[in-house]
């Protein structure tokens, strides 16, 4: 990476065959789960951080300007640096999926801190709850593609549904327009993809340092991963992903290393909502077996009432 350079930041896609690349390495796209219970809703976070006196929380937060389609991440993108030394923005990639979103936002709840999702498509269609949950504690959504593809080698017009049914689906997921964020999948930019998504006023995020802890199974690598690299760098925008189990186990103890080590949390916003585009929410509404009917959860749905 070289090194950072300072400037000012607003402190603001005929559908194919997809086969799906999971992560910075191949991996095979799980069928759609069978239906699970909700989880509970993690508690949302109070502005005292009440029961953790010594809570990581929110230094700062910054509001992201996204015309033109800015890049932000200096593995990719050479241009806007907004961090001050110490600081890190936790981005979390390929959720929601169950028990491990839940406890991701768990621990950043119970440390009134934020972080940014890019959620993938389908992965919104199975989980809808869990990324409600994920946007009701503040956390800031965007999107990450439809499946996962990896749109390097793909036609303009096969990237450009991916890209777009993934922002319809989480919008569906939602309820409301994400923010106008997306991460290209396995840090893949296609320059005529780059070009799109800056004419739809999206801004691009790579990362300044990689956890990959996609390649990892036990907690205490994942802490490593992130603490070495941060600690190197001095600060930055640090890639994770919600959808795998070591992860979900290391981020409390994660958090917690940051407290220590003196680091801070930038959370990020977008000035404006995304709004998507009709026809891919209606190929989106194809993909989906089972029609959505209602928005209500299923704690307001089903309730216990005798055992």
């Amino acid at each position: 990476m070289q090194p950072f350079h300072t400037c000012a930041v607003l402190a603001s896609v005929s559908l194919a065959a997809m086969s799906v690349a999971w992560g910075q390495a191949s991996r095979v796209t799980p069928p759609a789960p069978a239906l699970a219970a909700a989880p509970p809703p993690a508690a949302a976070p109070s502005s005292s951080c009440a029961g953790n006196p010594n809570a990581l929380g929110v230094a700062r937060t910054v509001e992201i300007d996204t015309t033109g389609g800015p890049g932000f991440g200096f593995e990719h993108f050479k241009m806007h640096d907004f961090l001050r030394a110490n600081e890190v923005v936790l981005t979390f990639d390929d959720g929601p999926w169950q028990d491990n979103t839940p406890r991701v936002l768990k621990a950043l709840a119970d440390n009134c801190t934020k972080a940014t999702f890019f959620p993938i498509g389908k992965h919104a269609t199975y989980y809808p709850e869990i990324l409600k949950q994920v946007f009701a504690q503040g956390h800031t959504v965007g999107s990450h593609t439809w499946s996962h593809l990896n749109l390097d080698k793909k036609s303009l017009d096969i990237g450009k549904a991916e890209i777009e049914m993934g922002i319809s689906a989480v919008r569906m997921a939602l309820g409301e327009d994400a923010a106008p964020f997306f991460r290209f999948p396995a840090l893949k930019h296609p320059p005529e993809l780059v070009t799109y998504l800056g004419q739809r006023n999206v801004a691009m995020f790579s990362t300044d340092f990689d956890s990959f802890d996609f390649t990892m199974r036990k907690p205490e690598q994942v802490i490593k991963s992130v603490m070495t690299k941060l600690q190197k760098h001095g600060k930055g925008i640090a890639l994770m992903h919600d959808f795998q189990h070591a992860t979900a186990e290391a981020i409390a103890e994660l958090l917690t290393q940051l407290k220590a080590n003196g680091y801070k949390v930038v959370h990020m916003k977008a000035k404006d909502k995304l709004k998507t585009i009709a026809e891919y929410d209606e190929m989106v509404q194809k993909q989906v077996k089972v029609p959505i009917v209602g928005g209500r959860p299923t704690s307001s749905v089903v309730r216990t009432i005798g055992e």
